[in-house]
């Protein structure tokens, strides 16, 4: 019969033994900040899987946009919380001017084009999207779905259309410069969409600050101005009567970017994120989620014959980042002084 001493002695052993192996465990799973990266949001969900089971990095979900993204990067500057941040394109000089970014310049950089990445890297496209109406046919009460700008305007679509807040959302101020330049309008002159987005003011729309995916399945918003990878995914993955509209009038292609954060707090596993997505991988899955992914080959076939007729993409131009960054301060004070 062993001492009683020994026994507590070798009890007290092993309860440390087995913390030290729960504290490798937990140490073994690494972790990556990224702000704005909703699971909900261009099939992130899938993203941050693939990332936690090829690197072994866990990166929790996290529902800012853009312009909540960079205020928080800014507000933290002197003791970062994230590692990397994905960002409207519009966002992206931005960020970069406000010293949040470093440059880091991930695996396959040399084959982005240049207009879609910083010459320094602070910054790159990883995919794009076109904008238009994002709509849930069911949830129209018999009403036809709208094919223009200006059928947002009618009576009959009174409480019906949703877009993003353009004072926080990439995608609010896109909407803004797409209905802008598609009604006459230039990057220096927003009178047209004002104009617009005055009388739609008139007709209730519902402005939401965040992703509304869900909101447009469930009917809640029956339209909204989104881009076309929701709507693809919402009629092909889940099924709902939903459809995309690229208005008659003519919209935009806007890519969506990623970067390092400056002294994040786990740099090389935020290095190692941005290597993934570009890679084969990461970027055919972009594709499969029916975003354009930044290297086009890796849109399968697949996939891209779920996109509506080259014929109808004809009407979406690409942006100008530099210019719509320029213009950025000028669609949130009109929009905040003159519409809302």
């Amino acid at each position: 019969m062993m001492p009683k001493r020994f026994v507590r002695t070798l009890a007290a052993a092993l309860v440390s033994a087995a913390a030290l192996c729960t504290a490798g465990a937990a140490s073994a799973q690494e972790t990556a900040i990224c702000y704005n990266c909703p699971p909900e949001w261009a099939d992130w969900g899938s993203q941050l899987k693939a990332i936690r089971s090829r690197l072994n990095i866990v990166v929790p979900p996290d529902n800012k946009n853009s312009g909540q993204s960079i205020a928080a990067l800014i507000a933290e500057k002197a003791s970062p919380v994230a590692d990397v941040t994905y960002l409207g394109g519009i966002a992206a000089d931005p960020a970069r001017d406000a010293g949040v970014l470093t440059p880091y310049k991930p695996k396959g950089w040399d084959k982005i084009p240049a207009s879609l990445k910083d010459p320094e890297g602070h910054w790159f496209t990883i995919h794009s999207g076109t904008l238009g109406l994002f709509v849930n046919k069911a949830a129209l009460g018999g009403k036809p779905v709208p094919q223009s700008w200006s059928d947002l305007l009618k009576p009959e679509y009174k409480g019906l259309v949703g877009y993003l807040d353009p004072t926080s959302a990439a995608v609010g101020q896109l909407g803004v410069m797409a209905v802008n330049l598609a009604l006459g309008g230039s990057y220096d002159n927003l009178d047209p969409a004002i104009r617009f987005f005055k009388e739609l003011h008139k007709n209730q729309p519902i402005v939401p600050k965040q992703t509304s995916y869900a909101r447009v399945i469930s009917g809640e918003i029956p339209i909204l101005l989104d881009y076309d990878f929701n709507a693809y995914r919402g009629q092909y993955k889940d099924m709902a009567p939903v459809a995309f509209v690229i208005p008659k009038e003519g919209t935009l292609v806007f890519p969506y970017v990623m970067g390092l954060v400056k002294n994040g707090p786990h740099t090389v596993n935020g290095q190692k994120v941005l290597d993934f997505v570009l890679s084969d991988e990461s970027q055919a899955m972009w594709g499969n989620a029916f975003l354009r992914p930044v290297f086009a080959d890796k849109l399968s076939a697949e996939a891209k014959a779920k996109f509506l007729p080259e014929s109808e993409y004809a009407r979406a131009k690409p942006v100008d980042l530099k210019k719509l960054a320029a213009a950025q301060a000028a669609i949130i004070e009109r929009y905040r002084n003159e519409v809302k």
